[in-house]
């Protein structure tokens, strides 16, 4: 298990995971928006990374809500997107509290936890280059210490 607070090398902190249902995403601190949507997807004891290009890093599938979406249409749709994976099954884990450098701006994140019994073959695509179904405490360089933190959190 992780010990929280876990910080980034760029500054970005994780500084808490609470486990809500779906339904209780409204009575988050308003003062802290939830800005986006990750997903810890298992197939057996393995979960999906993807290798972000830009960030030169391997992180979870997931990005952010666009005007109108809610937590699930944006898990489901950025996932689809960075990795052509669709869930079987599908829930709210919880939401991760971070400060994201380097302005240091306070973040909620929508934490979903998924499954899938087949997966879909990986194509490279405009964000990210590469796929691996990790199994958490493995090595895996350049991996995102909050990411490898969230998948551990959600298994």
């Amino acid at each position: 298990m992780y010990q929280l607070p876990v910080r980034q090398p760029d500054g970005s902190t994780l500084w808490s995971f609470e486990r809500l249902a779906e339904h209780e995403l409204g009575g988050l601190d308003a003062s802290v928006p939830l800005t986006a949507s990750l997903v810890v997807l298992w197939c057996g004891h393995r979960c999906l990374m993807v290798f972000n290009h830009y960030k030169r890093a391997w992180e979870l599938p997931g990005g952010m809500l666009d005007p109108g979406e809610s937590p699930r249409e944006a898990a489901v749709r950025e996932l689809a997107e960075e990795s052509g994976q669709r869930a079987d099954t599908l829930e709210l884990a919880g939401v991760a509290l971070t400060t994201v450098a380097p302005d240091n701006r306070r973040e909620h994140l929508a934490i979903y936890r998924g499954r899938v019994e087949s997966p879909q073959p990986f194509s490279p695509n405009d964000e990210m280059s590469d796929a691996v179904w990790w199994n958490p405490g493995d090595p895996l360089a350049d991996l995102f210490p909050i990411d490898a933190a969230l998948a551990t959190l959600c298994r």
